[in-house]
């Protein structure tokens, strides 16, 4: 996974994937109540053959990001997804402090 975080280098990079005959989805936080790892505008790129570029959580959720991201990468159809958690079950999602994040995935292209 890349640490670079920089939402325009991860359009350029998922823009080259596209260029090179991938199908290609990018994630990016919508909306953060509470505790949350990445701020609102931060980015996941997702290629078909599974390469990621940027974050949207620092590892959490990323997983679950990436699975919703092959389902938009099939279908077209871009997904909202909802995450959020409790303040005693922070820990083990890793969202330390316990919060909520929206992530909005669509197919690039």
């Amino acid at each position: 996974m890349s640490t670079n975080t920089d939402a325009e280098d991860i359009i350029a990079t998922a823009s080259d994937w596209l260029a090179r005959g991938e199908r290609v989805a990018v994630a990016t936080v919508v909306e953060t109540w509470g505790s949350s790892p990445r701020p609102a505008g931060s980015q996941m790129a997702v290629s078909e053959t599974g390469r990621i570029a940027g974050s949207v959580s620092g590892g959490c959720i990323e997983g679950a990001v990436a699975d919703a991201a092959k389902a938009v990468m099939e279908s077209g159809a871009p997904q909202l997804l909802a995450f959020g958690v409790t303040n005693e079950r922070a820990w083990e999602v890793g969202l330390a402090c316990g919060g909520k994040v929206s992530v909005f995935v669509e197919r690039l292209g």
